[in-house]
């Protein structure tokens, strides 16, 4: 049985993966990560950070990326749902400025893979969520981009229903929009 359905989206090198869970009356066990899996799969990243944060019903992170040491990230959540969003920002992609999005929940147990290049952003829609992620590169604030989350001319799809509030930090409600973005990525 494979360990692993790495499901391919409507933008190039963005993947879905669901991780099959193996369980009995005790409980479950799953793999979230397997280089070679993934290298099978053609997702051949190297990871040199995990990072992990806890935040509560209608905070939103993002959009964010780093331009001059982008990361790739394989997304998951381990407690409550999340909306998960990514828009291609490689300069000479055929979906550039196109976004993908994804529910992420303990229940689903499902992954995303966002590579370098890729701006990257989650609405927290349980009351209380957990978000982990390994990184292909490391954090550096001095390469620090963004995109407004409501960006009309990226036009996000947010599941808003049952959010009262949106919760941004000051830096992502000053972020901004793609027509005014003038650096792109070389991928």
């Amino acid at each position: 049985m494979e360990k692993f359905n790495f499901i391919k989206t409507s933008i190039k090198d963005l993947y879905i993966i669901e991780p099959t869970l193996f369980g009995d009356s005790r409980g479950y066990f799953m793999e979230s990560y397997n280089k070679k899996d993934f290298f099978d799969a053609n997702l051949k990243m190297e990871f040199v950070q995990d990072n992990e944060s806890k935040s509560k019903k209608g905070v939103l992170r993002g959009l964010h990326f780093q331009i001059k040491n982008p990361q790739g990230k394989l997304v998951r959540v381990t407690e409550g749902q999340v909306y998960d969003v990514a828009v291609d920002l490689r300069k000479n992609s055929e979906t550039y400025g196109k976004w993908e999005g994804v529910l992420l929940s303990e229940e689903n147990k499902k992954q995303f893979y966002i590579p370098e290049g890729f701006a990257h952003g989650f609405l927290v829609l349980s009351e209380v969520a957990k978000f982990s992620y390994k990184c292909t590169n490391f954090y550096d604030p001095t390469s620090e981009g963004g995109l407004l989350w409501n960006d009309k001319d990226i036009g996000i799809e947010w599941p808003l229903e049952n959010i009262d509030e949106i919760l941004l930090s000051d830096k992502d409600k000053q972020q901004k929009r793609l027509k005014d973005f003038d650096t792109t990525f070389i991928y």
